[in-house]
């Protein structure tokens, strides 16, 4: 759903990257950066049930690699391996942002179903990008579907950050609510999003070939 917003996105990102390029920063080393600093910051600060820090602090980082893909476009620097490594490191951060959640709820949150789900919606996510993944890789096109990964992490911060802000007090109470409503949904989102790019590749597959003995 957000795909659409990808041009007004870059356009955003593009004073950030001018200025880390005139300073002599190269891509890869901004995609390194963002990736370790939100692995380290979702598996300190989620566990503890510092949610809405975690996740204001998270935000900041969590999308550099629109900048590093906005240098590469800037210096006329695309390339496979910067595209392989971008892919690669949101893996990563992608799964420590549900780790962390599922850590919290296996300890302060006091809920293994809720950390069940966090598990679970890590594991359909994943299984999103392979699908994709593997379907281009075959010489598909694959794309779109309910939750693509900028839905998945806008949808799971808004839940982390109104549950920490109610637990914390800030909030009505009620919102602790968010963050297992938003679980419910990745869960559903995400196999729904799985069976639409199985059915994208499936429609664009040659048919089996049979042989006769």
């Amino acid at each position: 759903m957000l795909e659409r917003f990808r041009a007004g996105w870059a356009a955003a990102m593009t004073p950030p990257a001018r200025l880390l390029i005139a300073l002599k920063v190269h891509p890869d080393a901004v995609t390194w950066a963002g990736t370790l600093i939100t692995v380290v910051l979702a598996l300190v600060f989620f566990p503890q049930g510092w949610l809405w820090q975690g996740t204001l602090l998270i935000t900041a980082f969590i999308f550099s690699d629109g900048i590093d893909g906005q240098m590469a476009r800037l210096l006329n620097r695309k390339s496979q391996w910067g595209a392989f490594l971008d892919s690669s490191l949101d893996r990563f951060g992608d799964g420590a942002l549900f780790m962390g959640l599922a850590l919290f709820y296996a300890g302060p949150g006091d809920s293994t179903t809720w950390a069940g789900f966090a598990i679970a919606a890590l594991v359909l996510g994943q299984v999103t990008s392979y699908v994709k993944a593997r379907g281009e890789a075959l010489g598909m096109t694959v794309r779109g579907g309910l939750a693509a990964r900028a839905d998945r992490i806008l949808v799971l911060f808004l839940g982390s950050l109104l549950t920490g802000l109610a637990i914390d007090g800030h909030v009505p109470s009620v919102l602790r609510w968010a963050l297992p409503v938003a679980l419910c949904w990745l869960v559903i989102a995400g196999v729904i999003t799985v069976g639409q790019r199985m059915a994208q590749v499936k429609g664009q597959a040659a048919p089996a070939t049979s042989f006769e003995a």
